[in-house]
């Protein structure tokens, strides 16, 4: 399937506001509602939507400190990369986590209340994890750009906020 302005256009929107109704999102990309939902239903089906899901403001949680943690392991191969997966899947504490190239070997996210709180997560959660050489960790000051896609994707169509304004 090769995606047309039209399918581009309605991503675009439900990447804004994906609670939108067929009906306000008809309105925004000029389509019919019947024609929007079975283009909407053809971009679920041929995986370019995998899901939808709500964006929680952690820090209403208690948890405002966001530590990005990088980690060697003692080999690279694929017992040691698989051993460690399975275990980092288990820590609660951990948001993301991507197999990296270069110097480390992950790279986690992690939430946490404070730094006493990423103290007791790193002696419970972190140092328990097999097959770890070295755990480096940074403390995010402050979250400047957060989006689910990069604005690339949608090429030179105006996006729209949630009340209707331009996105730049």
């Amino acid at each position: 399937m090769s995606l047309d302005r039209i399918d581009i256009a309605i991503l675009a929107e439900l990447t804004t506001n994906a609670r939108a109704s067929h009906t306000e999102l008809s309105g925004r990309v000029g389509l019919s509602s019947t024609a929007l939902a079975r283009r909407q239903k053809t971009l679920e089906e041929n995986g370019y939507i995998k899901g939808y899901q709500a964006t929680l403001d952690l820090s209403r949680f208690g948890l405002g400190t966001t530590v990005l943690v990088r980690i060697a392991l003692d080999s690279q191969s694929d017992e040691a990369l698989r051993t460690f997966e399975d275990a980092v899947v288990k820590c609660p504490s951990v948001v993301r986590c991507f197999l990296m190239s270069g110097t480390d070997d992950y790279i986690l996210i992690v939430m946490a209340r404070d730094i006493e709180d990423f103290e007791r997560i790193h002696r419970t959660e972190l140092s328990r994890l097999p097959r770890v050489a070295r755990v480096q960790s940074s403390f995010a000051l402050r979250e400047v750009v957060n989006r689910a896609v990069p604005n690339v994707i949608f090429g030179d169509l105006p996006r729209r906020s949630r009340n209707g304004s331009a996105i730049p």
